[in-house]
């Protein structure tokens, strides 16, 4: 089972292209560990950015490593790869004015159905994810 403590690890091993940005940003003034939703916005962040530029070569290992998070997870993990990371990814992409159907080619089956049901949810088709 994947706990809190073990995601940022297991998603800096599969996107090594992360390691300068996480660096910085745990150097940061005001920077608080433990905070997995926070780090996942910034991870999520990083992932719009790779896409805008083109730079998917990772994407493979990255979401293998988000199939992993909502199959293995504990639960506070699945629910924070769903809203953590998935909303996060998609609010950038919206925010940054890129279709965020791009990532969906990326994603494992766990993963595509909690990004679908987040769809849904904005759209106003069904409940929150995890609910």
């Amino acid at each position: 089972m994947i706990l809190g403590d073990q995601v940022m690890p297991l998603l800096l091993r599969a996107s090594p292209s992360f390691r300068t940005r996480w660096n910085a940003y745990v150097a940061a003034p005001g920077y608080q560990s433990g905070l997995l939703y926070i780090d996942l916005a910034e991870f999520a962040a990083h992932l719009v950015d790779l896409m805008m530029g083109g730079a998917t070569t990772e994407f493979a290992a990255v979401f293998s490593a988000v199939e992993r998070l909502h199959v293995d997870g504990d639960p506070n993990v699945k629910e924070a790869a769903t809203v953590g990371l998935l909303e996060g990814i998609q609010n950038f992409a919206r925010s940054r004015g890129l279709d965020s159907r791009g990532f969906e080619l990326h994603l494992g089956p766990e993963s595509r159905r909690w990004w679908t049901s987040l769809n849904d949810f904005w759209a106003g088709k069904a409940v929150p994810p995890g609910q």
